[in-house]
């Protein structure tokens, strides 16, 4: 039987419901979508780079909680709300993830709280 564990810190926007900000299983960590927030709940506002920034921010606290890191995210889920926000997003989230994970983006009608952008990732412990 393998292990699942929860992941939280206080480095990172909280849970907006009832989902853990990450689980930790022996072989992935399964990181839940971050919005462009502050470890104490504030939505930012700002560019998209900005928010794409502030998102990766919450992942990379996240990450580091489990004892991983960017450097070993194999995939990304990227949701916008607007297709004509994708230049900007790439060109911030590029900076970040170096290793070229697999990636998915896709536009979705709405997200949580109105925001405009959120992502997910799988990482390896």
């Amino acid at each position: 039987m393998s292990s699942m564990n929860r992941i939280s810190t206080k480095d990172a926007c909280p849970p907006a419901g009832p989902y853990s900000q990450a689980i930790s299983t022996p072989h992935a960590i399964y990181v839940s979508g971050q919005l462009a927030a502050l470890p104490t709940g504030v939505l930012i506002s700002g560019t998209m780079a900005e928010k794409t920034a502030q998102i990766i921010a919450n992942i990379r606290a996240i990450l580091a909680a489990a004892g991983s890191s960017l450097d070993k995210v194999v995939k990304v889920n990227v949701f916008l709300t607007d297709m004509k926000n994708f230049a900007e997003m790439n060109g911030e989230y590029e900076k970040h993830f170096t290793g070229r994970p697999a990636r998915s983006c896709v536009a979705v009608y709405q997200l949580p709280k109105g925001v405009e952008v959120e992502i997910e990732c799988i990482a390896l412990p």
